[in-house]
């Protein structure tokens, strides 16, 4: 298959992307190489995937409409990755429009390429935060999101409403997946993993908000790619048994489905850390915050459907993946 992955200079980009070269696909990579954070790290990642016969990197913002149409024309993919995006909860607060111009802007040139050029399948990020203000525990791809508590998960949800249009008005196959609190080696420098590390090793505090009482469903790397990919060989399909007058939120009579990758197991905050302080034989300073807003108190996923429809579901455990990225951390920034 040739594949096109947005946002390939990204975490679970990259680490998707070798996957599906070492199974010997063909993968055209986009990335817009923004400052968000440390474009060194985004560089080095593309370093590890660069030398593949089968791999074309190309330097795009999917919010350039033009730029975007003549990709797909040129490049005629068979599949769709799309996890390009502006990410994080708190920065969408201080920076609202780049959520605007990436996620919703950018979803949709991605959504006419797939229409206009007979893409097979588009699987798209979504994200935990859609489930905003529910409570109910799990989290279903059945259970309505319309709670929304940051302008992030309110981009993220859109994202799935503008692909339910586009299954239903013409027939094109795409799945929505919401991951959750995703770490392990090359993650993002600002998520919580990467923040405690670099600041427990430097002697600094951390920063622990909500006092330390959240839990979060936090899901390995590897899981989330495998995830990816079975979903991704196996295109939407039409729910003929779904029924307007009960609406499924996770289904439709169009090529439509919606999935949550999570661990289904989820860990308090202050139960990470002391696990990343036993991997850094090391204990931190917590500088013990309120709930920061826009940030939600627990997750948890129902894997459910992903375990039904696929026959997997997340398994690694968090000792393994924390101490794995621990090792990538020391010898990365040793090295760099």
């Amino acid at each position: 298959m040739k594949i096109l992955v947005t946002g390939v200079a990204g975490f679970i980009g990259a680490t998707l992307t070798l996957r599906l070269l070492e199974r010997g696909d063909e993968v055209v990579g986009i990335d817009n190489l923004n400052d968000y954070y440390d474009i060194n790290l985004k560089l080095a990642r593309l370093e590890t995937i660069n030398h593949y016969d089968k791999f074309k990197f190309i330097k795009i913002d999917i919010s350039d409409k033009t730029a975007m149409e003549a990709l797909f024309k040129t490049e005629q993919f068979d599949k769709v990755m799309h996890l390009a995006a502006q990410a994080g909860v708190r920065y969408s607060i201080s920076n609202p429009h780049a959520y605007i111009d990436s996620n919703i802007i950018g979803f949709m040139n991605v959504l006419e390429g797939c229409r206009h050029n007979k893409i097979q399948h588009l699987a798209y990020a979504s994200s935990s935060s859609v489930y905003g203000a529910n409570t109910k525990m799990p989290f279903s791809v059945h259970d309505n999101v319309d709670h929304p508590v940051s302008l992030y998960a309110a981009s993220k949800k859109a994202n799935e409403l503008m692909a339910h249009t586009y299954s239903h008005l013409y027939k094109l196959p795409t799945t929505g997946l919401r991951f959750f609190t995703v770490y392990g080696p090359w993650g993002r420098p600002d998520m919580s993993l990467f923040k405690f590390t670099q600041n427990i090793l430097e002697g600094k505090p951390i920063d622990v908000f909500n006092y330390g009482n959240h839990r979060r469903d936090f899901t390995y790397i590897d899981d989330i790619v495998e995830g990816v990919i079975r979903v991704i060989d196996n295109p939407a399909q039409e729910n003929t048994k779904w029924d307007g007058n009960s609406p499924d939120p996770g289904t439709s009579l169009a090529p439509y489905r919606i999935y949550n990758i999570g661990n289904n197991n989820p860990v308090s905050l202050l139960i990470f850390i002391e696990t990343l302080e036993k991997c850094l034989g090391k204990k931190a300073k917590k500088n013990l915050l309120p709930l920061q807003p826009g940030d939600v108190p627990d997750t948890y996923a129902d894997v459910s459907d992903l375990v039904s429809n696929f026959g997997y579901k997340p398994n690694t455990l968090l000792e393994i993946g924390v101490r794995n990225f621990v090792e990538w951390y020391e010898k990365f920034y040793r090295k760099n």
